[in-house]
């Protein structure tokens, strides 16, 4: 979104599960990077044949940029909320030869949420999705998706999975890390790159990698979660 991403404390609470749900945390050591692969078996059209309809859960729509209308309303699901929007970059996180502020003229050194070893991601190796601030349009704590929470995101026939990593503008929606955007064959370029429009993002409610960092744990567990939302839904 080209604007400098707010960190909500409310976001880092941990999801509570209820007994008998489908376990929805992933953990494993070490750290996968993105590849052009298939990320698992449930594909772009199973998922979106799911979401051709809106139940509209935010109290408002969002712009995808400034100077755009608000036009993007939040959906609900059971088990997941979704929007479709464009895809801004967020370069955000730790410093990098792609990420840093001679590359991207809005870079910012932080995330909302950071790595197990205490530093904020890394935008060019991991998949990630930034999420509005919390706002009388929509909390996205309160809707079970805090850091960590597992992306299905859809573009151009494709299905990759990533995490929720950062927080953006209270009103804007449409972002992602440059690993996303890398992984989608979309530009990733943070001061020209990006896509206008076609990006469906689900996100799955009360689900957690652990390490946040962790991206063969959130393909596990996103392929576990597409699987249950198909037949939820």
């Amino acid at each position: 979104m080209h604007l400098r991403t707010l960190t909500l404390a409310t976001l880092s609470a941990a999801a509570l599960l209820t007994a008998g749900q489908l376990p929805l945390t992933a953990s494993a050591h070490g750290t996968a990077r993105p590849t052009s692969a298939g990320e698992g078996s449930v594909g772009a059209a199973d998922l979106l044949a799911k979401v051709t309809s809106c139940t509209q859960v935010s109290h408002g729509r969002y712009r995808t940029d400034a100077n755009t209308r608000a036009a993007i309303p939040v959906c609900g699901k059971k088990g997941a909320v979704f929007w479709k929007a464009d895809m801004d970059i967020d370069c955000d996180g730790r410093r990098t030869a792609k990420c840093n502020e001679r590359t991207d003229p809005w870079f910012y050194a932080d995330t909302a949420f950071h790595q197990s070893d205490g530093r904020p991601l890394r935008s060019d190796t991991l998949p990630y999705v930034v999420v509005p601030g919390a706002s009388g349009i929509w909390n996205p704590a309160r809707a079970g998706i805090r850091g960590g929470a597992v992306v299905a995101v859809i573009h151009d026939k494709q299905v990759r999975y990533a995490v929720v990593g950062d927080t953006g503008p209270t009103k804007i929606i449409g972002e992602a890390s440059y690993a996303t955007a890398r992984a989608l064959d979309i530009d990733p370029n943070p001061s020209t790159g990006g896509t206008a429009s076609g990006v469906t993002y689900i996100l799955f409610k009360n689900s957690q990698v652990s390490p946040i960092e962790n991206h063969k744990a959130a393909v596990a567990l996103g392929q576990r979660l597409t699987k249950r939302f198909l037949l939820d839904n």
